[in-house]
C-alpha cells in the first residue's frame, strides 16, 4: 500500500498556483520559493549575505512489469534539505569567503530492493536515487571556501562529499545511473556522495576563464556511512584517504555552453581482492581470507554540451551528455560503466520551462567478481538458481529512462518517468523490469 503522508503540501501548492499572485507572495509561480519572500525579508537577508534554503525531493516507483518479484506495488522515498549559505565578505568583511551548512533527512522505501532486484545480491542502479545511506538525519555540508589571487585560486575545507566538486553531474533523472557523480555509485565503499560527508580539502586553480584543475583529499572512513553517525565529527575509524584529481573545461561552442571532465582517483587504504587469497588461489575454494591490496584506483570522463538553441531564448534547446568510469579489476565488483543521453529544454512555446530527458546506461561486472560467485556456488555444491542458498552470478545490467519535466512553478518541478532495466543486478535469470516513476523537486 502506497502512503504519501509527507507530500500533502504538494496538493495545496498545486491548487494555489491557479490564483494570480505577486512574485514575492506565497505560491507565486514566478517566485523561487514556495513560501514567498517573507514580506521582503528574504531578499533583504540575501543582500546582506544570508541565504537560507529548504528543499524537498520525493520519488515514487512502481514495478509495472517484470523484475524479481512480479507482485505489483509502489514505494515512496524522499529527502528534506535544510541549508544556509553565508557570504562572509558581506557579513564579516572576509575577502572572497563563503560558508555553507546543510542538514538532510531521508526517509522511505525503494522499489528496487525486493521487487526489481534479487535480494540475495541486490542491484547496481536504483529506480529511486533519493533512497540510500539510511533513513536518518545527516550533516551533509559544513565547509568554508576562500579565493585568492583575484579568484584564480579557490580553496575549500570542511565536511562534504567528493561528488560535490569531482565527477559532478546534475540529478534530474530518477534512476541512479543517470543522477549525480557516477564514481560514487560504483565504488560507494570509498567514495561517498551526498548526503554523506567527511573531512576534506579541495584546491582549485583557474588556468583560464574556461579551464580549471583541481585536487582533493577526502577522509576514507566507513563509519561515516552508518545511520547513527550522521553528525560524527571525529576521525575514529579512518582507514586512509581518497585523492581525486580532475581537469574541467567549460567552453562556449557556437555560443552554447558545454562542460568536459577528466579525472582520476586513488585510495591509499587497503582494499580486498574480489577473487584470490594471499597465495594467489581462489579464496572461495581455499577457504582462506581474501588477500588485500595496498590501494584502489580508477578514472572517469564526462561531457555535457548544448547543441541547439532558439533565437528567442538561448536556454531552450537540445543538450547531449555522456559519462564513463573505469575501476580497479583486482578490488572492485564493477570494472566499467558507460552512459549517454539527451535533454531538450523548452519543447513547446506554451511550456518554455519544461524539459524532456532520455538516457541509456550499461554497468559491467568485473569478470573476476563473476568467477568468484561461480566458485562459491561450486564449493557449496549449489547449481540451481532457485535454491535459496545459491549466489546469483552477476554480469551486465542495462538501464533506460524517459521523463517529462513539468515546470509548474519556479519552485516546483514534477517529472513523471518510465524506466526499463534489463538483467536487474546483472542477473540474467531476473526478468527485465518496467518501472513507472514520479519525481518531485521543490524549494520552500
Amino acid at each position: 500500500m502506497l502512503q504519501l503522508p509527507r507530500t500533502c503540501y504538494i496538493g495545496l501548492a498545486l491548487s494555489a498556483l491557479a490564483a494570480p499572485t505577486g512574485a514575492s507572495e506565497m505560491f507565486a509561480s514566478d517566485s523561487p520559493w514556495m513560501l514567498g519572500d517573507w514580506g521582503g525579508t528574504r531578499s533583504e537577508l540575501l543582500e546582506k549575505g544570508y541565504d537560507f534554503t529548504l528543499g524537498y525531493t520525493g520519488e515514487m516507483g512502481s514495478n509495472l512489469h517484470g523484475g524479481y518479484d512480479h507482485d505489483r506495488t509502489a514505494r515512496y522515498s524522499d529527502q528534506f534539505t535544510f541549508g544556509s549559505h553565508l557570504d562572509l565578505e558581506k557579513i564579516l568583511g572576509w575577502h572572497d569567503t563563503e560558508f555553507q551548512l546543510t542538514i538532510t533527512e531521508r526517509h522511505g522505501d525503494n522499489i528496487s530492493n525486493d521487487r526489481i532486484n534479487d535480494p540475495r545480491v541486490g542491484g547496481f542502479t536504483s529506480a529511486q536515487e533519493v533512497w540510500g545511506r539510511g533513513e536518518t538525519w545527516r550533516l551533509t555540508q559544513m565547509w568554508i571556501k576562500q579565493k585568492y589571487f583575484d579568484g584564480a585560486l579557490d580553496v575549500k575545507f570542511g565536511r562534504f562529499g567528493e561528488g560535490e566538486d569531482f565527477n559532478s553531474f546534475p540529478c534530474d533523472f530518477q534512476n541512479l545511473a543517470f543522477c549525480g557523480s557516477q564514481v560514487g555509485n560504483w565504488v560507494g565503499g570509498i567514495w561517498y556522495n551526498w548526503p554523506v560527508s567527511q573531512w576534506a580539502l579541495r584546491v582549485r586553480y583557474n588556468l583560464s576563464d574556461a579551464l580549471y584543475a583541481q585536487v582533493g583529499v577526502f577522509e576514507q572512513n566507513p563509519t561515516n556511512l552508518e545511520s547513527g553517525n550522521g553528525f560524527k565529527l571525529s576521525g575514529s575509524g579512518t582507514q586512509g584517504a581518497v585523492m581525486p584529481i580532475e581537469l574541467v573545461w567549460s567552453p562556449q561552442v557556437n555560443g552554447l555552453k558545454g562542460e568536459y571532465r577528466a579525472g582520476y582517483y586513488y585510495s591509499n587504504a587497503k582494499a580486498q581482492d574480489v577473487l584470490k587469497d594471499s597465495n594467489g588461489q581462489p579464496a572461495a575454494l581455499s577457504g582462506a581470507a581474501y588477500r588485500s591490496s595496498s590501494s584502489k584506483h580508477g578514472l572517469w570522463l564526462g561531457a555535457q554540451q548544448q547543441v541547439t538553441s532558439l533565437a528567442s531564448d538561448q536556454s531552450r534547446g537540445l543538450s547531449l551528455f555522456a559519462n564513463a568510469t573505469v575501476h580497479d579489476k583486482k578490488t572492485n565488483a564493477i570494472d566499467n560503466y558507460v552512459q549517454a543521453g539527451l535533454v531538450y529544454k523548452g519543447p513547446f512555446d506554451a511550456r518554455a520551462k519544461d524539459d524532456i530527458g532520455f538516457a541509456l546506461a550499461r554497468v559491467h561486472v568485473n569478470p573476476a567478481y563473476r568467477k568468484n560467485a561461480r566458485l562459491a556456488n561450486q564449493a557449496a555444491g549449489l547449481y540451481d538458481y532457485d535454491n535459496p542458498g545459491f549466489l546469483p552470478v552477476q554480469d551486465t545490467e542495462y538501464s533506460a529512462e524517459l521523463y517529462y519535466g513539468i515546470h509548474l512553478a519556479d519552485w516546483l518541478t514534477v517529472r513523471p518517468n518510465l524506466q526499463y532495466i534489463r538483467h536487474p543486478g546483472g542477473v540474467s535469470q531476473v526478468d527485465g523490469a518496467l518501472i513507472g516513476g514520479l519525481k518531485i523537486q521543490s524549494s520552500f
